[in-house]
């Protein structure tokens, strides 16, 4: 019974925080900046007492898969693009033009990325953004090939490679997170709660 309501306390206290993290990320007018200070610290503060968790997608947690599970599992270019670091053609992939609402998860893991909030037209024919919606869930890895440096993106659960990090972008980050499609599953902003995403419905009511 102890342990029930503790799990229980746990779970609750963990969507508060979630919560209160994404509002003050993404609508600091509503609060001010004293209170946002005050708050990203006690968010960051306490998130640190809790464990990282695997994150639950509508099928359940997910684990990682071998290189054959990717294969049955991903069409060619998806799996050339998230397993062989490949890019898919600019102009001609699902999501480079796309403007609904809503959020763009790891094709494999379903992770949580980015944000239609924060999606831009960079005018390069690739989805593109200014900054990820969990940030936890992005791991920058330094890219030396094509006789160039730079900063490669990749998801932090199935280390999907996912594109690359530019400084070109627009306010207010400066930042252009350049996407493949091929490696992103959009959720509409209406399905979020039926998609088992229901946490970020919030960034979507605050923004009307």
């Amino acid at each position: 019974m102890l342990l029930s309501l503790s799990i229980q306390y746990y779970q609750s206290c963990s969507s508060f925080l979630h919560k209160f993290m994404l509002l003050t990320y993404y609508s600091p007018q509503v609060f001010g900046e004293g209170i946002v200070t005050i708050g990203s610290i006690f968010v960051l503060t306490a998130i640190s007492l809790f464990e990282t968790q695997a994150y639950e997608t509508k099928e359940g947690v997910w684990k990682q898969m071998s290189k054959a599970e990717f294969k049955e599992k991903l069409t060619p270019l998806q799996y050339k693009v998230a397993q062989e670091e490949g890019t898919e053609p600019a102009f001609r992939n699902e999501y480079w033009d796309n403007k609904e609402p809503g959020i763009y998860v790891d094709i494999i893991s379903g992770e949580p990325l980015f944000s239609s909030l924060d999606k831009f037209d960079s005018g390069t024919g690739w989805p593109s953004f200014t900054r990820p919606l969990v940030k936890e869930n992005i791991v920058e890895k330094v890219d030396k090939s094509l006789f160039m440096t730079r900063t490669e993106i990749r998801s932090k659960q199935a280390d999907s490679h996912l594109g690359h990090l530019f400084d070109d972008g627009p306010e207010p980050t400066g930042l252009r997170y350049c996407m493949n499609s091929a490696v992103l599953r959009f959720i509409s902003a209406k399905d979020l709660e039926k998609e088992g995403y229901g946490e970020f419905k919030i960034l979507f009511e605050a923004s009307r």
